[in-house]
């Protein structure tokens, strides 16, 4: 059984490859990815009327453009972050700095461990 069996996870990315990879990764990690967005206006639209979900891995940088308008979304309703960026924490503004982070390029173990803390009362032993 995988560790996150059952975990339902929203996605914002704006490369198909790594787009493929994560939701690979997710999936071996038991994490079921309900939504995928490839750019910010869809990414926005699916924050505001996706049902639940456990947690949202956000690339920070959408095709030039910032990810924070749809964290700030799924931030208020209450849904776990994960942002991935290639420039580490250090590159989040501060209010957004205690939120996880994995940096790119990441690998399933770094997924594991960003993810471990957020979905603790939905690991599968």
């Amino acid at each position: 059984m995988a560790k996150f069996a059952g975990s339902r996870a929203f996605v914002v990315e704006d490369e198909t490859l790594v787009l493929f990879g994560l939701e690979d990764a997710l999936a071996d990690l038991g994490c079921e990815v309900v939504a995928q967005a490839m750019r910010l206006d869809q990414a926005i639209t699916v924050a505001e009327t996706l049902g639940p979900v456990d947690v949202a891995i956000l690339d920070v940088n959408i095709g030039g453009t910032t990810v924070f308008p749809v964290a700030q979304i799924l931030k208020e309703r209450g849904v776990p972050l994960v942002f991935a960026t290639g420039y580490g924490r250090a590159g989040l503004p501060p209010e957004w700095q205690s939120h996880a982070v994995i940096v790119k390029p990441y690998s399933q173990q770094d997924i594991e461990r960003a993810l471990t803390p957020l979905l603790a009362g939905r690991i599968v032993e």
